[in-house]
């Protein structure tokens, strides 16, 4: 992961930095702020393979462009960007347009292009023209898409984007692959999310789909009473759906919640803290404490009242 902040360059470097920050990482842009005195920016960039990029910018108020004088260093890349604030972006010296927080916008790097940003968080990821467009031929008949937040298929993409900068993929393999699951994914929404076009991605859907019910399942986990329904609920999708994609991982819904859930326990316990075990099993969302006692036994080989006293006496 490498990162930028006004906080680390003198004020007088600080657009020298940024452009060469972005050039290196993202795209080739220039920028103008609003406010010279006060402009903030904090970016970020990670590296999914050598072909990609996925980060987060955010900026107060600002200018920018990539006009046909930076066209000169041959890019000819996507970059797909996501906005927490309405803005306006110009393609190819034409009127400007304006984009709804959360829309998702594609544009080819050999195009001409200024926007103006308001104070706002960016989400952006660079993908490879030609690897994008053997996948989705449509991509090369305009040099920018506009994609509607409520499209079919943009949601999923922007969650797992989303995932992949939170929490990065260990290893080669693990980020060949989540890049491979972001590719299909920005097919899908720019061929259009009919049959024909999930029918090729459907492998990769799923497995999208599974990291965020995965991700929502973490995020609720202490609720005694989260199902499967509220998860699907969630989620736009229903409660089949989801135990479907647990049993294609080998797993099912109440096995990955119960882990979770045993996970959460046993660093509450290995902690040596104050609070009873009753209290640690049911603040991690069980609500039968031998259930609690069994399953922790199953999982770990020992008892939480020996993971409790062991981690007390590293203490004294």
């Amino acid at each position: 992961m490498q990162r930028l902040s006004t906080n680390d360059v003198p004020p007088r470097d600080r657009l020298a930095y940024l452009h060469d920050f972005v050039a290196r990482h993202v795209a080739g842009l220039r920028f103008r702020p609003a406010d010279a005195d006060s402009f903030d920016f904090d970016l970020s960039a990670y590296f999914l393979d050598h072909e990609t990029t996925v980060g987060t910018a955010c900026y107060s108020a600002v200018l920018g462009e990539r006009p046909r004088d930076l066209m000169a260093d041959g890019r000819q890349d996507y970059l797909m960007t996501i906005h927490t604030t309405d803005y306006e972006v110009a393609i190819a010296g034409k009127a400007p347009l304006s984009i709804r927080a959360g829309d998702i916008t594609l544009v080819n790097e050999a195009t001409a292009m200024a926007f103006a940003l308001p104070n706002t968080l960016l989400k952006v990821v660079s993908l490879n023209e030609a690897r994008l467009a053997a996948i989705a031929p449509r991509v090369r008949m305009q040099p920018f898409h506009h994609i509607p937040a409520q499209a079919v298929g943009a949601s999923l993409l922007t969650g797992y984007a989303d995932l992949l900068r939170a929490a990065a993929p260990d290893g080669e393999a693990g980020r060949t692959l989540a890049g491979n699951h972001l590719y299909d994914l920005a097919a899908l929404v720019v061929q259009g999310a009919t049959n024909a076009a999930a029918e090729p991605v459907r492998a990769s859907l799923g497995a999208a789909r599974l990291e965020l019910v995965k991700a929502e399942v973490l995020r609720h986990m202490t609720d005694p009473e989260l199902t499967v329904t509220a998860i699907a609920r969630r989620q736009g999708v229903t409660p089949r759906y989801v135990q479907r994609l647990f049993e294609q991982d080998g797993s099912t819904f109440s096995e990955f919640l119960r882990d979770a859930r045993l996970d959460l326990a046993v660093r509450s316990l290995d902690k040596g803290g104050a609070a009873t075990i009753s209290a640690i099993a049911f603040d991690a969302g069980f609500g039968d404490l031998s259930y609690f006692n069994r399953v922790f036994r199953q999982r770990f080989g020992t008892t939480p009242k020996e993971i409790k006293a062991a981690a007390l006496r590293r203490r004294q």
